[in-house]
């Protein structure tokens, strides 16, 4: 729980800023997090500007981000960031001795078996209990990050080295890795200080793209700037973007001190409330405890975040939202830049973990997830869902809380995600055609979709809150499930449609074959 007035402040990292942590009253480990990143954004400035690729060798850049995410980790986690280094190498290991038709399950198994061990520790070892003492001050964090890098790039080892062209998708084509990285390249990738401490993941041939001056060269290539009135390739700067992202940060910070405060998630399950409370005016709440809780969550991937070592610290605290999204720090390295759109803007959300407008007006369960954590997604689809011979949705949502942790509310939501996804799929391709015929219909049939979709989605990520058993057990009781029943109900009613990976496959397939004749 959150340490009493004048507790001392325990971390394994260093000590050397507590003086400011007990003027301010604030964890140790959250202060070295903060510190830790705006540390990093500046250093992303300098490293830009001073060891561009036209300035320093791949080698040098390679060096540099990896010296310093290893000095960050061990600022912030002292000797347990051995757990860090301990996992890489075992991975780097894995990868060169192991057989590449077996490399990527030998890895996802090592990855996510230390990751679970982490986590089994974080709640049994470490005080069992929700809101208890977090492993090692918050570095399951790095780890979880780490093993979706380390995941990823076996995934896409295995495709470029063990699978022939005509075995991938199109997405699967483009980011094969064709040779084992050398342990500078390895380390580079994994420790780097943009995005050590919480992420995002990236995939590997971007991040090499950028260290080697390729990254942003790539991407413009693909626009006829001649057409466009340039002499000569243009030359996109990142600092807009990240001055964007910062602005963003405040205003949530702003929206998270007026209203999230004001309406905890915990009172949709206070007896008196559902004493005196209507159903329907408690899905309404729900609605608005939930709207109200997302200014935090919004930047949910910064750094002190997903440091801390009580989540109610943080989520009660301002301070949280001091640190910086970690895709600006990226974007102040010149890493994130994503080509330019229809209008002529350079966009730099190649590592974004969120699309704001997208999540509030999403009209199915589908869009709401691709584009809430959004580089996470992206990691469960290329590593399961793309791979998985059968069920592809539910063994994606059970790998999804199994990396997320062992609480039971993330079991809860993930569980309850599978069937509204099903549900919710099943209503689209049965129902959608006939109100595409006119504008109203398609109005109404949005608008309803919008209002479920909320819905569904504040019922189903309470318990990703309450975390324990015995509030999402309440909670749904006071709702009456009624959400797994109808979805039931769906599915039980309406034909279901499963798209077969051997659809799915010749699909890609046709669309590699398209991208292929167009290059010739």
């Amino acid at each position: 729980m959150a340490e009493p007035p004048g507790a001392p402040h325990r971390t394994t990292g260093s000590t050397l800023l507590h003086p400011l942590s007990a003027l301010l009253g604030i964890p140790l480990d959250q202060i070295n997090f903060v510190a830790c990143q705006l540390f990093a954004l500046l250093a992303a400035f300098w490293f830009r500007i001073y060891l561009s690729p036209s300035h320093a060798s791949s080698a040098v850049r390679h060096a540099f981000a990896t010296l310093f995410g290893i000095y960050f980790a061990v600022f912030c986690f002292g000797w347990y960031s051995i757990h860090l280094f301990v996992l890489v190498m075992m991975n780097y290991g894995i990868m060169n001795m192991a057989s590449i038709p077996n490399i990527h399950r030998y890895s996802f198994v090592v990855a996510m078996g230390y990751l679970t061990l982490c986590h089994i520790s974080r709640i049994y070892i470490f005080h069992y209990g929700i809101l208890t003492t977090d492993f090692s001050g918050g570095l399951c964090c790095p780890l979880m990050i780490i093993t979706q890098k380390i995941t990823t790039l076996a995934c896409q080892l295995h495709d470029g080295i063990g699978r022939q062209a005509e075995e991938l998708t199109a997405e699967q084509n483009r980011l094969a890795v064709k040779s084992r990285p050398s342990l500078l390249e390895y380390l580079s990738y994994l420790l780097n200080f943009m995005s050590i401490i919480a992420g995002p993941c990236s995939n590997y041939k971007d991040y090499i793209a950028f260290i080697e001056g390729r990254h942003v060269h790539m991407k413009l290539l693909e626009v006829n700037w001649k057409q466009k009135g340039y002499d000569r390739l243009p030359d996109p700067s990142p600092t807009g973007a990240v001055m964007y992202k910062l602005c963003i940060t405040l205003v949530s910070l702003i929206l998270f001190l007026t209203l999230t405060k004001n309406f905890p998630m915990a009172y949709i399950i206070d007896n008196e409330f559902l004493d005196k409370t209507p159903f329907l005016s408690r899905l309404g709440y729900l609605y608005v405890v939930t709207q109200a809780a997302k200014p935090k969550y919004y930047f949910a991937w910064t750094l002190v975040l997903a440091a801390t070592s009580d989540p109610e610290t943080v989520m009660n605290s301002p301070f949280c939202f001091l640190s910086t999204p970690t895709d600006a720090v990226n974007n102040a390295a010149g890493y994130g830049f994503s080509g330019v759109d229809e209008r002529g803007t350079f966009r730099w959300d190649l590592l974004s973990n969120l699309n704001i407008w997208n999540i509030e007006t999403a009209t199915s369960f589908k869009m709401y997830i691709e584009n809430w954590n959004i580089q996470t997604a992206a990691w469960l689809k290329r590593v399961c869902y793309d791979r998985a011979p059968w069920y592809p949705t539910a063994l994606t949502f059970i790998l999804s809380a199994l990396w997320h942790g062992i609480y039971p509310g993330y079991y809860f939501t993930f569980l309850t995600g599978i069937l509204i996804t099903l549900a919710a799929r099943a209503i689209r391709n049965n129902c959608r055609h006939y109100f595409l015929s006119s504008v109203p219909l398609k109005i109404a049939y949005d608008v309803v979709t919008w209002a479920v979709t909320q819905l569904a989605v504040c019922y189903t990520v309470a318990p990703f809150v309450m975390l324990a058993v015995e509030p999402t057990i309440k909670f749904y009781k006071s709702v009456y499930f009624h959400m797994h029943i109808l979805s039931i109900l769906v599915l039980v009613l309406l034909p279901i449609r499963p798209q077969t990976h051997s659809v799915r496959r010749a699909q890609n397939q046709a669309m590699l074959n398209s991208i292929k004749s167009k290059n010739k």
